[in-house]
């Protein structure tokens, strides 16, 4: 094989796929790219964990198709410290691959081709087209509420599932939960999604697909079956197993009849929040918020540092309450809020309560309170 690539160009491939893969692999071939060179000009370069695929396609000069498996991190290092502007040649023979670019030169050792696994997708009989930023808001506003932990293994990825919702019609819904909080998107149905099985897509797929959005400005293609789900951008295809588990019936946690509504501005209630939060410890990150009348009170009483409070306005005419939050949690939740307004729902100190801009925002969270 003998290929040349822009320096550019290759950095920014590997950029994707060297993501894809794992610092610390058992089996030295997964810790490898596999690059193709196609007769017809450019390369292919392709890595995988067993459980999520990306495959990219860039433009190369090739004077003599061939495929090779090279260490991913390695190369991409290689290609990151290379001056900029240079063209790369890659020329593999026998076991290595020598990689030239004006005065540097290096020799790295390869693994046959025939030993790179691949993910067989099977048959995709599901797929819809979405706007690449429909998807950047369906994760930004759900991945942070994503757990991280393994025994509850159900829950970590984002839950995507069609219903019917009433005056709004088909609908896809996005749902992301740790137990503490939830985070849901309702997005209109898109063409072809109606009888979708109801699917996890794991936190990592998650995560590289955000890092691909962030290039694209037109429309995603999402393929999927009950087991496996593929979004194609074009150059980059992007493939993920599914979390083979039961999502929980996400809907009974969210409340309807919290009838204490807070209005106020979400920057300054965060801003608040995150100053009296300085001192709490931690473990809890307690922060209590006192309602009164078109005022709130946050305060935090830690034994070790001591005590904080402020006053934040808001639009408050209900009776008086006293609930205690997760800071940190409550923080994640008015990050994602972008009007001058948020609404805060509450029932009591013990109920689940419901954040959301307005009623007609794709955008709802579910906190629930601690004991302060």
């Amino acid at each position: 094989m003998k290929a040349t690539i822009e320096r550019a160009v290759l950095l920014r491939s590997l950029g994707h796929v060297q993501s894809v893969v794992e610092r610390r692999n058992t089996i030295p071939i997964l810790s490898n790219v596999l690059i193709e060179a196609a007769a017809g000009g450019g390369l292919r370069l392709m890595a995988t964990d067993l459980d999520l695929q990306i495959v990219e396609t860039v433009d190369a000069a090739v004077d003599q198709p061939g495929a090779i498996t090279v260490s991913a991190h390695t190369l991409f290092d290689i290609a990151r410290k290379l001056p900029e502007g240079s063209q790369v040649v890659l020329t593999a023979a026998e076991g290595k691959v020598q990689i030239v670019a004006g005065r540097a030169r290096f020799n790295l050792q390869t693994l046959p081709r025939d030993d790179f696994p691949v993910i067989a997708e099977g048959e995709l009989p599901h797929r819809f087209s979405l706007p690449a930023t429909t998807l950047k808001t369906i994760i930004d506003r759900t991945r942070f509420a994503i757990s991280t932990e393994e025994t509850r293994y159900y829950l970590n990825g984002i839950f995507l599932h069609v219903a019917e919702d009433g005056s709004a019609g088909p609908v896809l819904k996005a749902a992301a939960t740790d137990g503490h909080r939830l985070a849901r998107v309702t997005v209109p149905q898109p063409d072809g999604a109606s009888g979708m099985p109801d699917v996890i897509v794991p936190r990592k797929c998650v995560a590289e697909l955000r890092k691909l959005l962030d290039e694209v400005d037109g429309s995603v293609e999402v393929s999927l079956s009950a087991t496996k789900i593929r979004f194609d951008f074009g150059a980059a295809i992007l493939t993920s197993k599914l979390i083979d588990g039961t999502f929980p019936d996400y809907s009974r946690v969210i409340p309807t009849a919290n009838d204490k509504l807070l209005k106020l501005d979400p920057r300054s209630f965060m801003q608040g929040v995150d100053r009296v939060a300085t001192i709490a410890s931690d473990k809890t990150r307690a922060v209590k918020m006192a309602l009164d009348r078109d005022k709130v009170t946050l305060s935090v009483t830690s034994p070790e540092n001591g005590t904080a409070s402020e006053e934040v306005p808001g639009d408050y005419a209900a009776q008086g309450l006293e609930i205690g939050f997760n800071a940190r949690y409550l923080m994640d939740i008015l990050g994602q809020i972008e009007g001058d307004l948020v609404e805060v729902h509450l029932a009591d100190a013990g109920a689940p309560t419901l954040i959301r801009e307005n009623d007609e925002s794709q955008a709802l969270y579910v906190l629930m309170p601690m004991r302060v």
